[in-house]
């Protein structure tokens, strides 16, 4: 039967973050640490396609196709243009989460464009789409490392004390998702940011 959702309904929701078990609870995860808890409130797994897993739940009316890009961080925008276009999603239905070293722990950021501001995922995307006006939710990982030991920070574990705080932290961002693919970006951000 043929999907009765309109192209307006469907939405791309994209954590990026890098396959495999070495990588499951870093830092740099955080983007299949949120689809990943919207997948499983909605109790539906992901299968292994085409450069990504991929899911998709109903929302309200709406199609949200969810992946964690498998093609790792830094050539995300492959899986991210492959799947807009095979779902015949609009780019300003497209969510990318990403976690952000220059926010605090825990702090959430909706924008609706921007520059990758460094970190490689986005810096692909950007590249592959051709494009900056795409919806980001930054998820702030703080910077509490010592110099030059950036890499280790981002793709280090998560801490004791984060850990504690991340299931609430990840919830607000299901929130963002939620509101998102309701009632927009604008107002998702007047609603949402800072929170």
């Amino acid at each position: 039967m043929p999907s009765m959702v309109n192209d307006s309904m469907k939405y791309l929701i994209v954590g990026l973050g890098n396959p495999g078990m070495k990588y499951a609870n870093t830092r740099h995860n955080i983007g299949f640490e949120v689809v990943d808890a919207l997948a499983k409130e909605h109790a539906i797994p992901f299968s292994t396609e085409r450069h990504a897993d991929r899911t998709e739940i109903k929302f309200k009316g709406r199609k949200l196709i969810l992946i964690k890009p498998n093609t790792f961080m830094n050539l995300s925008g492959k899986a991210v243009q492959y799947w807009l276009q095979k779902e015949g999603v609009k780019i300003e239905n497209l969510l990318v989460i990403n976690d952000d070293l220059a926010l605090p722990f825990g702090k959430l950021r909706m924008k609706g464009k921007g520059s990758a501001g460094g970190h490689n995922g986005l810096k692909d995307i950007e590249a592959v789409l051709q494009s900056q006006l795409y919806a980001r939710l930054r998820f702030g990982i703080g910077d509490a490392y010592p110099m030059g030991r950036q890499a280790d920070f981002v793709l280090g574990e998560w801490s004791k004390i984060e850990n504690i705080e991340l299931t609430e932290k990840i919830d607000l961002a299901i929130k963002f998702i939620k509101s998102f693919s309701t009632i927009g970006l604008n107002m998702t951000m007047t609603d949402l940011n800072g929170k």
